[in-house]
């Protein structure tokens, strides 16, 4: 999937601009490299193109070299989604909806679930159940 593919995905699914799907988009990686372990954040970063990558390998402020990522819940999660720059709060919760959905149809499945793993089952009620191709739901 190219950048411009999964941005136009998430401004699709979140019913935004490509300018707020991109700025939803960045917040969303950040935010999930900071929930999950930086090894699981690679695997992530390495399966998606360039401009989106980014996001996923920027060291987490005050985490240090074989630290652990910090555990929050969903609502943690899109909180502090709405509190990074140029987020609209009214949207966090749909744009991390999106981003995550089109997240699962850009990396493998298996690199997916296991990111997901290191999630609250909660999550999963934030993505759009898989259509035509893609990941599945655990327990489906």
């Amino acid at each position: 999937m190219e950048y411009q593919d999964f941005i136009n995905a998430v401004a699709t699914r979140a019913k935004v601009s490509t300018d707020q799907a991109a700025a939803l988009t960045r917040a969303t990686l950040e935010t999930l490299a900071d929930r999950i372990s930086a090894g699981k954040a690679e695997d992530l970063a390495i399966q998606l193109p360039d401009g989106l990558d980014d996001p996923l390998r920027k060291p987490p402020p005050l985490r240090g070299r074989g630290e652990h990522a910090k555990s929050f819940g969903l609502e943690e999660f899109v909180r502090r989604v709405a509190d990074r720059p140029a987020i609209d709060r009214a949207l966090a919760g749909a744009g991390v909806g999106a981003v995550l959905t089109t997240l699962r149809e850009a990396v493998s499945r298996d690199e997916f679930e296991d990111a997901m793993a290191q999630l609250e089952k909660e999550f999963w009620q934030v993505i759009e159940p898989v259509g035509a191709g893609g990941g599945r739901r655990p327990g489906s």
